[in-house]
């Protein structure tokens, strides 16, 4: 067999022992998600903003920056409702290259898992304790999510992930709102099956065991942008694109129709100073239309404390690693102008 077996890692209920949440903290997450979920509901009218690193690869600089994002939120409290993006684990179209702090807790050593999975948590952990905030994070590997379930606010399943079974499946199981992007194709129908299916109820295996899930009627689209058969990056938040997945979602029978508009990635061409134009026509777009108003329920957003990205090993601190980010002081100034302009 071409694969060594190292060790046995401890199952998430064991780490959960080891790095048990304290009461404040829990009733911290509970009254955070709760305030989510109204939003994807349509109970609370704000603007959802998830929004930090591409990857967070060193734990001090992804808390220096949760906790400017604390001050802020207090500002815009009333129209802007902010999750922190943390995270922990980064997927590689070849494989190849840094694949976020659960592999390697410091990115200039050697991979470690258990590491990876004790520094998510208390990484995760932390960020709560110290700025009231539960989380975004993405479910790269499904089977890991219960390593971190009561502290996360919010989920993702990436362009690559989203036609997995496997990932559906767990979604459907997850108590917290579940993003689908679309895939990088730009197949519209790939991102909605995937969400007819974590909508609704299944009977699948998970970490060895016979479950049942309930179905996450909390889960929803994120347009991300796409590639064409050239190669070439084309974006999909367009006024056109935002009525096709409003006409998408009359298809069947969704609950809590939704979409998060993620303004990095093919929708930006990677270019990270072309978020706030981006998202500047799409807040055009649902004023200029009620439906679209009501089916936007925000922006994910690539920021970190320097603007763009650095080589691992170049010392920079609170610049990414990984894809390029929006600068903290442009990014004050764009969450100040979102709150302005609603």
């Amino acid at each position: 067999m071409a694969m060594e077996f190292d060790r046995k890692l401890a199952v998430p209920a064991e780490v959960k022992e080891m790095y048990p949440l304290t009461g404040k903290m829990r009733e911290s997450v509970e009254k955070h998600n709760a305030q989510i979920k109204r939003i994807f509901e349509g109970a609370d009218k704000r603007l959802l903003l998830i929004i930090g690193p591409c990857s967070a690869d060193n734990e001090d600089s992804v808390i220096d920056y949760t906790l400017r994002l604390r001050k802020i939120q207090d500002e815009v409290a009333e129209k802007i409702f902010i999750v922190p993006r943390i995270y922990t684990n980064k997927p590689r179209t070849t494989g190849a290259g840094y694949k976020g702090m659960l592999h390697q807790p410091d990115p200039n050593e050697k991979p470690d898992m258990f590491k990876g999975i004790i520094a998510t948590r208390h990484m995760h952990m932390r960020a709560v304790e110290e700025t009231g905030f539960s989380c975004a994070d993405e479910m790269l590997y499904p089977e890991n999510y219960q390593y971190l379930d009561d502290v996360l606010a919010y989920v993702a399943v990436g362009a690559r992930s989203v036609e997995d079974q496997q990932h559906r499946l767990v979604a459907s199981g997850i108590s917290v709102p579940v993003g689908m992007k679309n895939p990088t194709s730009g197949d519209y129908s790939v991102m909605m099956n995937a969400i007819n299916a974590a909508q609704h109820p299944h009977t699948f295996i998970y970490r060895g065991w016979e479950v049942h899930s309930e179905g996450n009627v909390h889960t929803h689209a994120i347009l991300r942008g796409y590639t064409n058969k050239h190669g070439q990056s084309l974006p999909n938040y367009h006024y056109e694109d935002l009525i096709r997945l409003y006409d998408e979602y009359q298809k069947s029978e969704y609950f809590n129709h939704s979409v998060i508009i993620d303004t990095n990635h093919a929708n930006s061409g990677k270019n990270p100073f072309e978020q706030p134009r981006i998202i500047s026509e799409v807040l055009h777009a649902c004023r200029h239309n009620e439906e679209i108003g009501k089916l936007v329920k925000g922006f994910m957003v690539e920021s970190y404390i320097e603007d763009g990205n650095q080589k691992i090993g170049e010392g920079v601190y609170g610049k990414s690693i990984t894809d390029a980010c929006l600068g903290w002081e442009k990014t004050e100034k764009l969450i100040r102008n979102i709150a302005d302009s609603l």
